[in-house]
């Protein structure tokens, strides 16, 4: 196979693809493609195959079994061809702490072969690219973490990139630091750059993600844009109803066959129904009066947390 996509736009191709580490298995025979220019995110919660299966994406894990290929090419014989187009924003910044903002673009950028006045100028850019022109010279320990994130995407995009491989980018940023990010992304999109990230922010992937996969236990369990994932795996709306007691799964059975199912939580009932308003007058109508009520449009949590589970997974 050449080095040129093989079909079309196709950037990246999954058959069957399994990672296995001794009698565990962490990615269970999963199918996905990434077309030239999208987003596409992984969701899932923890342990749920997302960071094994973009260690596999950026080479550095070979595949168990089943199918990968990326830029056309097989990253268990092809991995230096496929490393040297991708860009990764790994989990945890490995930042040098030591050295300045700006060199560690120049230290970084000399990995890939870049001249010293070609990683000067790509650094120039990169800079004012992620807001952090007048942090140049300053050492890196001390900046905030919004800013080291920003630092280490820019230091992944040194080589100009065609892929940009993100895990977790935005764990541990407070939101304006987060916001900021998301727009840095959304920039390079716009750019032609294609990225793939893993996050559990639902808000993250609504925002980012023309399409994503849902994981859960190494397999894929639901696919297609955001908003697909919604219609077909909730419903339109919410109704959230709020009771004055300790156990709100007493109130579960008065509200039976208002929407389409009913959800106990310990602090509330969550009643899915394609029109939100009129499940609230149903529930009027059979005499139950609650603390409160809101009706609000189903989001990707509520597909995540319906298709994944409520309990905790270490």
């Amino acid at each position: 196979m050449t080095g040129d996509t093989p079909d079309g736009d196709l950037l990246l191709r999954a058959r069957g693809l399994t990672k296995t580490f001794g009698d565990f298995t962490a990615v269970d025979g999963v199918d996905f493609a990434v077309r030239r220019g999208e987003a596409f995110g992984f969701l899932g919660p923890n342990g749920a195959g997302k960071s094994s299966t973009m260690r596999m994406i950026g080479a550095v894990s070979p595949p168990s079994g089943g199918e990968l290929r990326i830029f056309g090419l097989d990253p268990s014989t092809d991995g230096p061809r496929i490393r040297a187009r991708l860009g990764v924003v790994p989990q945890q910044d490995q930042l040098d702490q030591e050295l300045t903002v700006e060199e560690n673009l120049w230290v970084y950028g000399r990995y890939f072969g870049l001249s010293r006045s070609q990683v000067r100028e790509r650094a120039v850019e990169l800079l004012e690219f992620a807001q952090l022109t007048e942090r140049a010279k300053d050492k890196v320990e001390p900046l905030s973490g919004g800013m080291k994130r920003r630092l280490t995407i820019a230091r992944s995009l040194i080589s100009a990139p065609e892929l940009l491989l993100l895990d977790e980018p935005t764990t541990g940023l407070d939101p304006q630091a987060r916001h900021l990010l998301w727009d840095r992304l959304f920039r390079l999109k716009r750019q032609g750059v294609t990225l793939i990230l893993t996050t559990h922010y639902m808000d993250e992937a609504e925002q980012l993600c023309d399409r994503l996969v849902v994981m859960d236990h190494g397999r894929i369990v639901a696919e297609g844009s955001p908003r697909q994932l919604i219609e077909q795996h909730s419903t339109r709306e919410v109704l959230e109803l709020r009771f004055d007691t300790d156990d709100h799964a007493e109130y579960a059975g008065k509200v039976a066959g208002v929407g389409e199912r009913v959800e106990v939580l310990p602090d509330r009932l969550l009643v899915y129904a394609h029109d939100g308003d009129a499940a609230a007058a149903e529930v009027h109508s059979r005499g139950i009066e609650p603390l409160s009520s809101l009706v609000r449009r189903s989001t990707l949590e509520d597909v995540f947390l319906h298709l994944t589970g409520r309990t905790l997974v270490d």
